[in-house]
């Protein structure tokens, strides 16, 4: 009995979406740690600003960034935990390239930041929650697939995504009920 070409092809296309899962797999495993600390950064700044925390991991898992939202503590626009765990890791790294770092933060970068990191070449994003309203790395615009993306980063999402999602969500609810 001989295997024709299609079930051959679809032998091989199994294996290798196996491989791409257990892949991401793993990814959830090694950075489950980072996105525990993200959480907990997040959970700390949550008691006077936006919870949103960011790190920037370097190839060789040394923390090299790191950011927390300070858009209200500082009056600043740009104050995104995203672009502030990147201008740390370029001041340490004392370059403004990161294709072999990963950026891990609880919520997906708006489109500003998403950009930014495209800019930058970061080689993974790992965040927690989608943004549906502004997200730029799939809520509303995929920055890292866009035709205009000169670099194509690998984005992994969803570890710990209820716990992000529920601080975020008793933030908001915490702030109506303050006005």
């Amino acid at each position: 009995m001989s295997i024709n070409f299609y079930d051959k092809f679809m032998e091989k296309e199994k294996k290798l979406s196996k491989k791409s899962l257990l892949k991401d797999e793993d990814i959830y495993s090694k950075y489950d740690k980072w996105m525990k600390v993200v959480l907990r950064r997040a959970k700390e700044v949550g008691k006077i600003e936006l919870p949103i925390s960011a790190l920037i991991i370097d190839e060789k898992g040394r923390c090299i960034g790191r950011g927390t939202n300070k858009r209200q503590l500082n009056k600043d626009p740009l104050g995104h935990a995203e672009l502030i765990a990147l201008r740390q890791a370029a001041w340490i790294k004392n370059d403004w390239r990161f294709n072999e770092c990963i950026l891990i933060v609880n919520l997906e970068p708006c489109t500003m930041c998403a950009g930014a990191l495209v800019q930058s070449r970061m080689g993974m994003v790992i965040f927690s929650t989608d943004d549906m309203k502004r997200g730029g790395l799939g809520g509303t615009i995929d920055l890292s697939k866009h035709k205009s993306s000169h670099h194509k980063m690998r984005v992994i999402k969803g570890i710990y995504k209820n716990e992000s999602a529920k601080l975020l969500k008793d933030w908001f609810k915490e702030l109506r009920n303050v006005k």
